[in-house]
């Protein structure tokens, strides 16, 4: 049985639509007899990282099957906003504090429309210690929850009024407007909605 221990700063809303919230997830490898070393460095620099502008969240996990292995995870409003914590003073020397504690072997980031069924089932792979992804039937009852009164719309609002325009002509005008607002407002918006369904 993993174990896992998270904080989560809350999500005040303001990223604004078209931004992409970003995950990055480090797997370590602890020295054997280090274990209390390791939290206690981790919970530190998670704290560290709460001062940062755009942290969303953080946390740890342990290896269901190698009790020397802890996944650390990271959760950022932006690309950007992570790449100023990988960069910053405050970070390298929290790393610092680390070394002979446990060595760093796999990184992992994912954004974008991996986050549509968040926030255990597909951030990272090593979130999927902890809970496994949605089954597919139901993320493709969410996708079409929000796809058919989205395309209803559109094809009333827009596509009707299209009299004497070729039938690709309107299918494309009709993904281009359909894509985006799926992806950045209908799915979040849906997927948060049915968090614990899911």
């Amino acid at each position: 049985m993993s174990s896992v221990h998270e904080e989560s700063a809350p999500d005040p809303g303001t990223t604004g639509v078209g931004t992409t919230h970003v995950t990055t997830s480090v797997a370590r490898r602890i020295e054997p007899g280090r274990e209390h070393d390791f939290l206690a460095w981790t919970d530190a620099g998670i704290a560290l990282v709460r001062t940062f502008p755009g942290f969303l969240g953080g946390g740890w996990l342990r290896s269901p099957s190698d009790p020397y292995e802890y996944y650390v995870l990271f959760r950022f409003a932006s690309e950007s906003d992570l790449e100023d914590w990988m960069a910053s003073p405050i970070r390298r020397a929290w790393l610092s504090r680390g070394e002979g504690v446990a060595v760093e072997q796999v990184v992992h980031r994912l954004s974008g429309v991996e986050g549509w069924f968040e926030p255990q089932s597909t951030l990272t792979h090593a979130v999927r210690v902890v809970g496994a992804p949605p089954p597919r039937w139901k993320q493709a009852i969410t996708i079409w929850l929000g796809f058919f009164p989205l395309s209803l719309a559109i094809n009333f609002g827009v596509i009707a009024h299209l009299d004497g325009v070729p039938l690709a002509a309107k299918t494309l005008i009709a993904t281009v407007i359909n894509t985006p607002l799926m992806v950045y407002l209908v799915l979040p918006w849906i997927t948060a909605r049915l968090r614990r369904w899911l």
